[in-house]
């Protein structure tokens, strides 16, 4: 256990001046970084809050895998398996199972998240089709957390990033830190995470190694004493103010403003994801989330946008078994569903009564 604390310690060390190095260099917008799809929310209660969300302290140990101090003792033999259905076929899948360690005083959980794009004509130059390929991304990451004192969880993720998409193949290692505090009297939550501080191992081509989507976030929870109803705030890429992406031929072409100004509303909301939670009983909940930034990036100028930007969600909770639904919504008419299902190991068998 020592050694365990010896090694939490000096990744501390580690991480604030990679944090100093990284916050001060990091240009990186979406899309011009590798392993995007670490982005993308693997449970359906995370989907529902607006795909990102570090302080909503719950039972659901998927949750744990974008923040590793959600993950808590609670939490043991806890598994979770969810699918995800895409656009043009894609299939997600996600798999997660918790274990709490006595002797270590210590949390693990072990998750993997697989994406399978289906099956692509692989063509020349002149589009002869020559054969067909499967592209597909996944990550493997093992995750750890401890209490510190009464109100405090600390813990960390390592992680190993694959890709492949024909002939091209890339992988990647990477680390998130986490820090959370719980007020259960005052019905109080927050954490703050550090995401994806790695490198790619190899590169899909010959050139130079591409950046992993860094991210720094903060987020805050507050349940109402007298009202069945919780809000969150999520702030993300807190390493950089300016998040707007400037196309300035899009933008000619449709006779849109290049001129954007780094110190506005607009920025500041771009970092902002707002989500509540309804408690019907205490076995239903509901799950609404709004992210602003998702809906500035995928709003066309010249049409309607409906509801893009927004989701939802329900989770029916058992002692035994939830059973969660998630949708959220990138294009105006079309919303892409997410389920899924986490059983307590334990409850079912002898296997890993503490």
């Amino acid at each position: 256990m020592g050694i365990f604390v010896s090694t939490m310690k000096r990744g501390a060390i580690i991480t604030i001046f990679l944090i100093r190095s990284i916050a001060l260099d990091a240009q990186t917008l979406g899309g011009s970084s590798v392993f995007n799809f670490l982005r993308l929310s693997n449970t359906p209660q995370l989907t529902a809050l607006g795909g990102e969300n570090i302080s909503n302290q719950s039972e659901d140990i998927g949750m744990a895998f974008h923040n590793p101090s959600l993950l808590r003792q609670t939490m043991h033999t806890q598994a979770s398996f969810v699918f995800n259905s895409l656009y043009g076929g894609i299939k997600n899948y996600h798999l997660q199972a918790g274990y709490r360690d006595e002797s270590l005083k210590t949390n693990f959980a072990l998750g993997v998240v697989y994406f399978n794009y289906g099956s692509v004509d692989q063509t020349d130059a002149s589009g002869n089709i020559m054969g067909i390929f499967k592209p597909r991304d996944y990550v493997v990451q093992l995750s750890m957390s401890r209490n510190y004192l009464s109100r405090w969880v600390y813990g960390a993720s390592l992680k190993y990033i694959g890709s492949r998409y024909g002939a091209y193949t890339s992988s990647g290692a990477a680390i998130d830190l986490g820090l959370s505090y719980l007020d259960t009297s005052a019905g109080f939550q927050a954490s703050f995470v550090i995401k994806n501080i790695g490198t790619q191992l190899n590169t899909y081509t010959v050139s130079s190694r591409e950046e992993l989507p860094f991210d720094l976030q903060l987020g805050v929870s507050k349940r109402l004493k007298n009202a069945p109803l919780q809000f969150s705030l999520t702030m993300n890429r807190l390493h950089r103010f300016d998040v707007t992406y400037n196309d300035s031929v899009y933008n000619d072409e449709n006779g849109l403003d290049q001129n954007t100004k780094s110190f506005s509303l607009d920025n500041i909301f771009r970092h902002i994801i707002l989500a509540t939670q309804v408690y019907i009983t205490d076995k239903v909940e509901v799950s609404i989330g709004y992210n602003y930034l998702r809906r500035k990036e995928l709003n066309i100028a010249t049409s309607g946008n409906g509801v893009n930007g927004f989701s939802a969600g329900v989770g029916v909770l058992f002692k035994k078994i939830q059973l969660r639904y998630g949708q959220a919504y990138y294009q105006s008419s079309r919303a892409y569903h997410q389920v899924g299902l986490n059983i307590k190991l334990n409850e079912f068998s002898t296997f890993g009564k503490l």
